[in-house]
Formats: C-alpha cells, structure tokens, sequence
C-alpha cells in the first residue's frame, strides 16, 4: 500500500487527463455501471462529517471527509480527509490519498468537463468567485478546458484575493490574473462563472442583465439551506445540469428554485445524459447555462484509480506496511 500527498496527487497526472477520467465516470454514472449507497452526511451543529463509498469493476473505495466551516480562525483548513483505494478482486487496500488535494482535483475537474461541453468556444475569461482552495483548483482546470486568457477574482476577503491572484500566477503564468473591486465588474469582463464560497445567501446580484449570456459553474452549495445563485438566473436557463442525483436532495440551489416554481423538475437532469445523448455542442453566444455538482464517491475512485495507477508508473507515493 502506498501514501499519496497532495504533491504526489499533482505530480501523478495532468488536468487533461483527470478531465477525461471525471468524464468517463459521468458515462458510468448513467450505464449505472458502480455500486454506491447515498453518502452518509452526519450535521454536528455547522461542522459536517461525510462518508462517502463506492464499488467499481476494478476498485472500490471509501473517502472520509470533514468540512469545519470555523476552521480559518483556528488556521486549519476547512476541508479534511483522507481516502482509501481497496483492489476490487481481493479487498485489499492499495492506497491512502490525501483527502482535500484529491476532492479539489476531481471536483475541479467535475466544473471543467461542464466548460468543456457548455461554454462557448471562445470564451476567453473565467470569473471566481470564493478565493479559497477550491477556487485555485477550479481556476486551473478551467483554463485546460478552454483557450483562457484572463482570470478574474472576487472574494469578500481582500487578503484571500491577493494571496490567490499571486498562486495562480505562478501556476499558470501565461495567464493573465485580475483582481475583481465588485462582483459586477466580474461579471461584466467574463464568459464563465464558478462560485466556490461557504456562503449561506446568493453570491450573485439578481439582475437578469449582469447573468445573461454566460455559463456558471456552482461548486459550493451543498446543503438544503445554502445558496451562491439569485432567482434571476433561473429566468434565463432552459435547463440545469447536475452531477448526480443527490443534489436534488443536498443543494439549495436546485432544492429552493424548484420548492418556488422558480425550475421545474423537468428542466433538471445530469450532465451525464446531456453527454450520453450528444448534446455537447458550441452554445450560441447569448445562451445562458448553468451546472450545478454537488460531487459523489464514484468520483473519486475513478480519479483515484487514474491517480494510483499513474503513481505506481512513476514511482511516487511513500510505501507503507500493512
């Protein structure tokens, strides 16, 4: 059994191809080809503890994860975790990956395929909004899934902007990186949205004239309660593509529209389908879209079978006795 770091998560495959393995697991989410209970998500006041399984033909694997929204004034991170790859023939546990670098790789990757298949070929500026550790990752993967000159940041922080604009910088240097005074000015200079927050209220004005034309990607909200999108922006979606069935029941950004009559239940279904059914086209330049992941376990086995296997060719990883 091998431990993977969160270097050696970077290290052991590109955003190209943990694009494809994300996927490649919205094509086994609707062939139902994996067996995964719903996750057990466990409230303890404001802090959530998830345990997420999942069985596939070659691995199956369990991630433990725990989101600690007060973290930051304690400097820890809000996400912690760890995951476990067992060989799906014996049982036996092949690998231990750090649970945050995995769950931001993979879920980065989940927003990107979105982008890839719904944000106009030319889109040239991506918008984040949240400046936290999903908001690097999603940035990165972004610019893998279209030809991005510009990435815009807002975050009600300053600090957090700055520290961010800095890291994506030398992360992908031939990118320019802009810091955004307002959320309006964000969306007045981009094509593609992604809201990465803990907020509890919408993120975005809702003013139909500021949201049309674009594509968003939401990424926080995964709770009944919480919400990053207005009800302006489902006046001008024809349809919302989610993950995964769960979100029906996790998010309040699909479960507070439909609880108002703002989306009907047919206007919803999975990016999966949308794929499967060769939907994917270039989206005319005034067509507003919008994804919504809530994420699940099939996700990260899948990266993480991409992730170990590539470690074991690369020799990464630190050896560990059972």
């Amino acid at each position: 059994m091998i431990y993977l770091t969160e270097e050696d998560i970077l290290n052991a495959a590109s955003i190209e191809e943990m694009l494809d393995a994300i996927e490649a697991s919205l094509h086994l989410y609707e062939k139902k080809e994996f067996h995964m209970p719903q996750r057990l998500h466990v409230d303890h006041q404001d802090d959530v503890l998830l345990l997420m399984p999942c069985f596939t033909k070659d691995y199956f694997g369990t991630k433990v994860v725990t989101l600690f929204p007060d973290n930051p004034a304690r400097n820890v991170p809000v996400l912690n975790g760890i995951m476990v790859l067992n060989d799906a023939q014996t049982g036996v546990p092949v690998a231990l990956l750090d649970g945050p670098a995995l769950t931001a790789s993979r879920t980065a990757a989940v927003g990107a395929v979105s982008i890839r298949h719904l944000a106009p070929h030319d889109a040239r500026a991506v918008g984040i909004i949240g400046a936290g550790v999903q908001g690097f990752y999603q940035a990165r993967a972004a610019c893998s899934a279209r030809h991005i000159t510009d990435v815009f940041i807002y975050d009600l922080y300053p600090e957090k902007t700055s520290a961010l604009k800095d890291k994506l910088s030398q992360a992908i240097p031939n990118i320019k990186v802009h810091h955004a005074a307002r959320v309006e000015d964000l969306l007045e200079q981009t094509q593609v949205v992604i809201t990465a927050t803990t907020s509890l209220e919408p993120v975005l004005p809702d003013v139909e004239e500021l949201l049309a034309g674009k594509h968003f990607v939401g990424i926080g909200s995964y709770k009944p309660q919480v919400r990053e999108f207005p009800r302006a922006l489902f006046n001008l979606i024809e349809t919302v593509l989610i993950d995964t069935e769960h979100a029906l029941e996790e998010s309040g950004d699909i479960i507070v529209p439909l609880r108002n009559g703002w989306l009907k239940r047919d206007q919803v279904a999975t990016l999966g389908k949308f794929l499967t059914d060769g939907k994917s086209r270039d989206r005319a330049k005034e067509e507003t879209t919008f994804f919504k992941s809530v994420g699940m376990a099939l996700f990260d086995v899948c990266a993480s079978k991409l992730i170990y296997e590539n470690a074991i060719q690369r020799g990464l990883g630190q050896k560990i006795a059972r």
